[in-house]
């Protein structure tokens, strides 16, 4: 029998991978789409859309419906206020699981969060992805789910990391904040792995993971640079940025949010996030619950990204 899985958010980067994974291996994927991004839709004939968005109870009903499982990929991150970034990471997950826990049988529920939940005071968007995380784990019930905090993710198609990665092979790297700060990484391919793993061999319910590419202690920047020379070929100029700078074109784009509307990517909490220390994040217990093991490191994860 067909299995049928659950996607929100699969128009975008991650999501729009994980439902060619899942209807690869054999799952009967329905998505969530909204009607003004009808246009994104994959072309995959194994994949039934339903049109609503994560504010409609109606449409997330017909999503589920009958699903095995459920992956939440769907998330806003960008915004200038609380209030643009809980809408969906909040109340939207909070939304979904209480129709889910109403199904007999309950679906599985796998929460794509963001290793930023592990610091919410720095920003919106991390408060919003940990209140998220922690509104699916006051709803749930006994319902089985699981949370993944991946590091920062990156691949064709990614709109975050990409233009930074665009300027590294241009020759400039943007440098901010302290050259002692560590960043883990993950392919995109690997995080639409580890979900698979997930979905097939996980036993243990109500577990939050953490996932990266298997580079131990994460990557600082001045390593994250030198792999881009490798692949390029050439030196790479540091343009060391102070961060005052920074915050100041961060605090302009927050006003110019407010008089003129938008959804800023650059805002002060942004910015927190850009500096913050530690980014470094542990996989072995997703690793020790399904054998899942990333196989992209940094420098083919980049020729793929920059030459695929």
């Amino acid at each position: 029998m067909t299995r049928t899985i659950a996607i929100t958010g699969a128009t975008g980067f991650i999501g729009s991978l994980a439902a060619q994974r899942l209807a690869s291996s054999g799952w009967q994927v329905r998505a969530l789409v909204r009607a003004s991004s009808l246009h994104k839709r994959p072309h995959n004939p194994l994949v039934e859309w339903i049109t609503g968005d994560m504010g409609d109870a109606e449409s997330l009903e017909r999503l589920i419906a009958g699903a095995e499982a459920i992956v939440h990929c769907a998330g806003a991150v960008r915004g200038s206020t609380a209030a643009d970034f809980d809408h969906v990471n909040v109340e939207g997950v909070a939304r979904l699981v209480k129709i889910a826990t109403a199904r007999n049988p309950q679906p599985r529920f796998l929460l794509v969060s963001s290793l930023a939940a592990r610091e919410p005071q720095l920003s919106f968007y991390a408060a919003s992805k940990r209140n998220g995380e922690q509104a699916l784990a006051s709803l749930a019930g006994n319902m089985f789910w699981g949370v993944f905090r991946p590091a920062a993710v990156y691949g064709p198609g990614d709109r975050e990391l990409l233009p930074l990665f665009q300027w590294m092979f241009r020759g400039v790297a943007p440098v901010i904040g302290s050259a002692e700060n560590r960043v883990s990484l993950l392919y995109v391919e690997d995080l639409v792995e580890a979900m698979h793993s997930w979905l097939q061999h996980s036993t243990h319910p109500r577990r939050c993971y953490e996932l990266h590419d298997g580079q131990a202690n994460g990557y600082s920047w001045q390593e994250i640079i030198a792999v881009a020379e490798q692949l390029r070929g050439k030196a790479i100029v540091r343009a060391h940025i102070p961060v005052c700078c920074v915050r100041m074109v961060a605090a302009i784009n927050l006003m110019a949010a407010h008089v003129l509307g938008g959804v800023p990517m650059l805002t002060p909490g942004k910015v927190r996030e850009l500096v913050h220390a530690d980014w470094v994040a542990d996989n072995s217990q997703l690793h020790r619950e399904t054998a899942w093991i990333p196989r992209i490191l940094l420098e083919e994860g980049l020729r793929q990204t920059m030459f695929k």
